[in-house]
């Protein structure tokens, strides 16, 4: 975790990790500003800013295993968080006379639909491309 939050000391790393942050935040504010909703546009600016974010992370990573660990993980959280979203959706349904936990329910409905819609995919592709990348490149050098 302290590796994540440093930036190693090396200014190749901070400037590659800035450029990514900046790319992230101009593409969700244009994505959020023409808007994602059957905007096909917008939703590729969504992903590319999500998949920046991302990279903005793991792009120290010289390891596959990284990539795959975040691969699977992307897998699995997909239907996971899916399935999170209609359970929440359902009990909004059922405490809708309970304004507070209705709120609560609905809002966690959102974050877990976003994330499986928004975030998931990105990880997939990240982790799909740069396992398949290190891994050839790490066999190579051996």
């Amino acid at each position: 975790m302290k590796d994540l939050l440093k930036l190693q000391g090396n200014k190749s790393n901070l400037k590659v990790t800035v450029t990514f942050l900046a790319i992230s935040i101009i593409s969700l504010v244009i994505a959020f500003i023409i808007g994602i909703g059957d905007n096909p546009p917008g939703l590729l600016l969504c992903f590319i800013g999500i998949i920046a974010l991302i990279l903005v992370f793991v792009h120290r990573w010289r390891k596959a295993k990284n990539f795959l660990i975040l691969f699977v993980a992307s897998l699995i959280g997909f239907p996971v968080f899916a399935i999170l979203h209609n359970v929440m959706y359902g009990l909004a349904k059922m405490a809708v006379d309970i304004i507070i936990l209705n709120r609560l329910l609905n809002v966690l409905d959102v974050l877990f639909f976003l994330t499986a819609i928004l975030v998931c995919p990105p990880g997939i592709l990240v982790g799909a491309i740069g396992s398949i990348v290190f891994y050839f490149k790490n066999k190579r050098t051996k």
